[in-house]
This record gives structure tokens, C-alpha cells and sequence, in this order.
């Protein structure tokens, strides 16, 4: 599991960003920020009279960052000057940088660059994890050589890991490391943080290479051994279609979280054959209650045809593009068949998991892929009539981990339990929403969650965000800026308003 503890962590033990050099009382600012929120009137002063909070520095220091780059702090400084809200300025200038600056171990061997990115507080990398931190940069390395090099270091260094696992989905830098799950009863190797099969770990290392390339042209990092290493992994998801037997892979835990290992002898519940693949666990380190879990199977097929494609441009093998193309055809039609649910509220939608059976599981996760990232990752348009009705169900309480509560609203996960709210899924909410006022919502929420810490964390409880799992989480803290700048681009006004 990606979290160290599943009950939360109150805030005000994030040593890490707050300091007696901080220079600033943290709970002056919290009272600050929370009276200006509040009401437009504060003891008989207008908005305008009140003075405005002061933000500590929580940004890591020049001295001590991973990694820096021009580009970044050019859009940091154009960013400060085009956000009117002060605070989300702020919250733009922590987080956006925060993959470079605190997760990046970048180098160079034997005259290539080599990018090693750690999830935050663990200190392990994630094939998923790593391609979302980077994401947000790749439009800026065009014109950002060192930061090109940093991404085409994580290419080389992710097609490394899938060569020395495909079924693993966390990795240590050292191939000789041996974590505290070395003893799970499945084919552990040293190397591994975690062997949890999640058909997205796959994916995402092939959107990253597909988007560099389509970015910057460069075909370097797409040697003969990530050619191989590509049909490693399009072999691994045929045979986790397990058309006729349940495969080489298992995976059993000693533990007492259910959802930390697997039923039916380490193979998952049963499922029937239908083409689609199976993902033994979630994006959220949680097993799958039926294997074919509908979003990373989507995910597999825009990866796939990317995939084709990349090859037909670059090492042309024309049997392998094929096979490509050929196996998103197939699960593409199989989700078709089999993943959508004409719900007696709502209308058809997508479940979130299906067995071919005709059993499904109607909810929604926060971890990304989801299905409300499906637009974001490029598997359905917003207009899509099965995607509106699967986005009313999954932002209603119709869904079991959306929650409501005194400080917010959004989805949930059963990584965390219960009450709790990703701002990873309200990030993703205004990212694929096309409406104004909602992104607004999303952003003003984002903005009265982050417990005065200038940072974004797994998840917050619902009535309370200084109670909040995950001080260090940078795919939460990029993906924030991500959005940031798609509303700056998309929406100019918004960010132009004090929310």
C-alpha cells in the first residue's frame, strides 16, 4: 500500500515545512486565511480594509533542490503575476515545483541521462506515480533542455524496471534493495518495493514516452531495448487476459487489511474470458474485487494504439503495431459488451470493475485511472452520453466513496476508509469539467483544504482537513499545477477573481 498509515496524520506534525526560520506564526495564518473566507465583513471592515495573510515559506530551498529548472520558474513568476487570489498563488508556487524540487534524483551513466523520481514519503518509485509527477513539465521541454533530459531519464530509467519486473508496480533505486515486503508470497525480486500487477503501471510509462516524443520529437530514449522492453509489456497484458489459464502471476500477504492481498489462492475472484485484461489491484495499491477493472482497461487501449503508432514512426515493425492495434480492438469491444450498466437512475454507465459474469461494482475511486479521468487520459470525449451519466453517479452520493462533509466535498477511497476526500479526485473534477462554475467550486475547495501547509496530501477528512494522510505527495502537489495552468489557459477569468 502507497501510504505508510491508513489513519490520518494531523497536519500540524508536518515538521518538514514549518520551521522556526519560517518566520511566521502558522496559526496566525490559518485564522487569517479562514477569517478571509469566510464572510465579507469582519469586525465592521469592509474585505478590502482587512489585511491581507502573509504565507510562509514552505518551498524547499535553492540550496537544497533536487533539481531546478529555467522554465519552471519563469511559469512560477508568470503564474504569480497572472493569479489575482493571493493564496492560490502561493499554493501554485509550493506545488507545481515540488516533483523537482524534493523528488528527483537525476544523473547521467555511461553518457545518458538517468531520472530516478520517488512518490514523496516513500522512498520508492512508482511507474504510475513518477509519469504523473513529470506530466505537468512536458510543456516546457522544448525549449528546456535540461528539463528534456530529466524526462528522458525517467524513460530510460522506467523501461529498466519493467524489463526487471512487469508485474511490479514500485521500484527502489538500487536493484539489490530489499524492502519490508520482500517475504509476499509471490515471485519477489531485489529491486522491488512492491509487486502489485496494475495494468496501469504499464500504461502510464507508455503515455509518458508517447507524449515526450510527440512534445519534442526526440527519439533517443527509443533504443532497441525499449523496443523490447514494449513487447514485454503488450505480452504481459495478453497474458493477463488469461484466455486459458490464470498465468504465472500470484500474490498473497501476510496481513490484516483485506484489501492488501488476494482471494482465490493469490489469482483474484474468478473471472470469464472476454478480452479484457486483468488488473489484480487498483491505481490505489488496493486488490480489485473483480479483476477487470474497468478504467486502466480503457487506459490500455489509448495506450496501445500511442503505442502503434510511436512504432510505425520510429521502429517500424509492422507485426507488432498490428498485435497493437489488434488488442485494443479487442478490450475496447469487450468494455463495450461487458463494462457498461444501464443504471435505473442515472442511464447507462461504466461500472467501475466487471468479471464478464455479469457481476459489477458501482463506485467510483479517486486514484487515477478513474472513471472520471477518462477524458483526461484520452479514452472518451466529455460529451460522451455514458461518460456524463457515469460522472452524475460517480460526483453523487449514489457513489459510496463520495463523501460530504462541513469542509468539502469529492471522492474517496477505501485506501483511506471512509470520510475521507482525495484532492487528487477534486483536482481531476476540474480537469475534466466543462463547466465555469464548477472548476471555480473545485478550486476555492482546494484552496480552504491544505490545513495552512502551502501543499496537497492524499486525502483530508471531510469535516475536518488539518486531520489529512500524506504530508509529502507530489503527484498530488504537480497535478495541482497542472490544473492550475489548464484554467489559466481555458479560463482565464477565473483565476483572475479573488475566490
Amino acid at each position: 500500500m502507497r501510504c505508510k498509515w491508513r489513519l490520518p496524520v494531523v497536519s500540524l506534525q508536518a515538521k518538514r515545512f514549518f520551521t522556526a526560520e519560517i518566520g511566521m506564526n502558522r496559526r496566525r495564518f490559518v485564522q487569517q486565511s479562514a477569517g478571509l473566507g469566510v464572510g465579507v465583513f469582519v469586525g465592521g471592515l469592509s474585505r478590502a480594509q482587512v489585511a491581507e495573510p502573509t504565507f510562509p515559506v514552505v518551498r524547499e530551498v535553492p540550496a537544497k533542490r533536487n533539481f531546478t529548472s529555467e522554465s519552471v520558474e519563469q511559469t512560477i513568476g508568470r503564474m504569480k503575476k497572472t493569479i489575482r487570489d493571493p493564496e492560490l498563488a502561493w499554493l501554485f508556487e509550493n506545488c507545481f515545483p515540488n516533483t523537482i524540487d524534493t523528488t528527483v534524483r537525476y544523473s547521467v551513466i555511461d553518457g545518458k541521462s538517468d531520472s530516478f523520481v520517488i512518490t514523496g514519503d516513500i522512498d520508492a518509485m512508482w511507474l504510475r506515480d513518477s509519469t504523473a509527477q513529470v506530466w505537468p513539465y512536458l510543456s516546457l521541454i522544448k525549449t528546456d533542455e535540461p528539463l528534456q533530459k530529466l524526462v528522458a531519464g525517467l524513460i530510460r530509467r522506467q523501461t529498466q524496471c519493467i524489463q526487471r519486473d512487469p508485474y511490479a508496480n514500485a521500484f527502489y533505486a538500487d536493484p539489490k534493495q530489499e524492502g519490508e515486503w520482500k517475504k509476499d508470497r509471490t515471485d519477489m525480486k531485489p529491486g522491488l518495493h512492491e509487486r502489485k500487477w496494475e495494468l496501469d503501471s504499464l500504461c502510464y510509462p507508455i503515455r509518458l514516452a508517447y507524449g515526450y516524443w510527440k512534445r519534442t520529437g526526440d527519439t533517443d530514449p527509443f533504443d532497441e531495448t525499449w523496443a523490447k522492453t514494449m513487447q514485454l509489456a503488450v505480452q504481459t497484458m495478453r497474458v493477463q487476459q488469461r484466455k486459458t489459464n490464470g498465468g504465472p502471476y500470484k500474490f498473497g500477504r501476510d496481513t490484516f487489511w483485506s484489501t492488501d492481498t488476494v482471494p482465490g489462492d493469490g489469482y483474484g475472484n474468478l473471472t470469464r474470458p472476454v478480452g479484457m485484461i486483468h488488473s489484480i489491484f487498483r491505481p490505489s495499491d488496493d486488490a480489485t474485487i473483480f479483476p477487470f477493472y474497468v478504467p486502466s482497461n480503457w487506459f490500455a487501449v489509448v495506450s496501445l494504439r500511442q503505442l502503434a503508432e510511436m512504432t510505425d514512426a520510429i521502429r517500424p515493425d509492422a507485426a507488432f503495431s498490428k498485435e497493437c492495434r489488434a488488442l485494443a480492438d479487442e478490450v475496447e469491444t469487450a468494455l463495450k459488451k461487458y463494462a457498461v450498466y444501464d443504471h435505473p437512475k442515472y442511464g447507462k454507465i461504466y461500472a467501475l470493475e466487471v468479471d464478464g459474469y455479469g457481476n459489477r461494482l458501482l463506485q467510483d475511486d479517486a486514484n487515477v485511472p478513474n472513471l472520471l479521468s477518462l477524458p483526461y487520459l484520452g479514452a472518451v470525449s466529455t460529451a460522451d452520453p455514458i461518460y456524463k451519466n457515469t460522472r452524475r453517479f460517480v460526483l453523487s452520493e449514489d457513489n459510496p466513496y463520495f463523501f460530504r462533509g462541513k469542509a468539502g466535498e469529492g471522492i474517496g477511497s477505501p485506501h483511506t476508509l471512509i470520510n475521507n476526500i482525495w484532492p487528487i479526485g477534486v483536482t481531476m473534477r476540474a480537469l475534466t469539467s466543462t463547466d465555469p462554475a464548477e472548476i471555480k467550486q473545485q478550486l476555492q475547495m482546494l484552496k480552504q483544504t491544505h490545513a495552512g501547509t502551502g501543499f496537497m496530501h492524499e486525502s483530508f477528512d471531510k469535516d475536518d482537513p488539518t486531520k489529512f494522510t500524506r504530508k509529502w505527495f507530489a503527484w498530488a502537489n504537480t497535478l495541482f499545477g497542472e490544473m492550475i495552468l489548464k484554467v489559466a489557459a481555458e479560463h482565464p477569468d477565473i483565476v483572475k477573481q479573488r475566490l
